[in-house]
């Protein structure tokens, strides 16, 4: 192995997610690459068929169905942090209403820049991967990113016409992770970080939202999310208890980096002054009302339900071995590392995903099925 190719593999060890660096083309036309293939993902690639969907195909999902946005809360307003805080007393129903749903867009338009990236990271991991099994279950999460793409974009252009541009915070984190050459940052950061915070999202939106329409489109994108998320878990439990400390601690630290920007632009108002400034308030006066709220209790209380989008995503590290004692401290700051700690591996989006499979499988395989929400109990 090359020493360009050796410096893009430090921090990966297992042979299934070894990489060649991208101008090294002929690496992968090696005849004896072809045959070193790995069995480690042939389950997940197997499993593909069993959740496909097509979101333009109304069969899977019509978003031509109506909403009243002006008169209709997107998502229950109790889930909405903001009126919680003293904006809740600036505003009358209709403000609220419009804040809501505006934070709805918001929120989905930065999930669909994910899926974006998404959809642009898997790309490069063909480009980059040499184990041909690797390679193959990229492919494959490549083409399931990009109905993600088109779906957010359909569903967006329904309610909306067009998503919000991507915040500063999260485009400049998702251009780091595509274009890096490191296979370990883009499982980390993306397969593992944005999968695992998109994956709370999904839930609450699943567990909380009043559109039909948007409530569908979460199950459906976690049938494949579910799988995606597998692809980095696989990495971890083959990697991170096998690594020297130094090198376990420098994933652990820019996990943690990650975790502060994806905070950020998840919560910040100065990544949403234009929502702000659409009912009357000032971004600044709301970061002031908001950090006033937020006291550590209030952090917690808000953070214990299974669905929280943070602590999905704290879970996700921690039984993947990246938060150890290091770092448990910095996150205990928003939810109770304790009971994380006594809970098994399984999260709620993976129930909520496993019941739109089965409903995909009728569907794809007897051409009719009945779909409901299924309230899915938290651990």
């Amino acid at each position: 192995m090359s020493g360009k190719n050796a410096e893009l593999n430090k921090l990966t060890i297992d042979p299934a997610y070894q990489a060649v660096d991208p101008s090294d083309f002929m690496s992968l036309l090696e005849v004896e690459r072809y045959g070193n293939r790995s069995s480690a993902f042939d389950k997940i690639i197997s499993a593909t068929h069993d959740h496909f969907w097509d979101p333009l195909d109304s069969k899977y999902i019509d978003f031509s169905q109506p909403f009243d946005l002006k008169n209709e809360y997107l998502m229950d307003p109790d889930q909405e942090m903001d009126l919680k805080t003293a904006v809740g007393d600036k505003l009358d129903e209709a403000q609220k209403i419009k804040l809501v749903n505006m934070n709805v867009h918001w929120s989905l338009s930065s999930i669909m820049h994910g899926e974006q990236g998404a959809l642009s990271l898997s790309a490069s991991l063909c480009n980059i991967l040499s184990d041909p099994g690797a390679q193959e279950y990229a492919a494959n999460q490549t083409r399931e990113e990009a109905r993600h793409v088109t779906a957010f974009t359909n569903y967006t252009a329904a309610r909306w016409g067009a998503p919000a541009p991507v915040g500063p915070a999260l485009g400049g984190l998702l251009n780091d992770m595509v274009t890096s050459k490191l296979v370990w940052k883009k499982l980390v950061g993306m397969q593992m970080m944005v999968e695992g915070l998109a994956m709370g999202a999904f839930a609450t939106f699943f567990k909380h939202g009043r559109d039909p329409v948007m409530v569908k489109l979460m199950q459906l994108v976690m049938t494949d999310e579910a799988f995606h998320h597998k692809f980095g878990k696989i990495w971890a439990d083959r990697t991170v208890p096998h690594l020297p400390e130094g090198e376990r601690a420098q994933i652990e630290d820019w996990a943690w980096e990650v975790f502060q920007v994806l905070l950020f632009n998840l919560a910040s108002p100065e990544q949403k002054k234009h929502v702000y400034a659409a009912v009357g308030l000032d971004w600044e006066w709301v970061q002031s009302a908001y950090m006033e709220a937020m006291t550590d209790e209030h952090i917690r209380e808000s953070m214990q339900e299974s669905t929280n989008i943070v602590r999905v995503l704290i879970k996700t590290l921690l039984k993947a071995g990246i938060i150890t004692d290091r770092t448990s401290a910095n996150y205990a700051a928003y939810i109770d590392m304790t009971e994380l700690h006594k809970e098994g591996d399984r999260m709620i989006g993976d129930d909520i995903a496993d019941d739109g499979i089965l409903y995909l499988k009728e569907l794809n395989q007897n051409g009719n099925a009945i779909w409901s929400p299924k309230p899915v109990a938290a651990e």
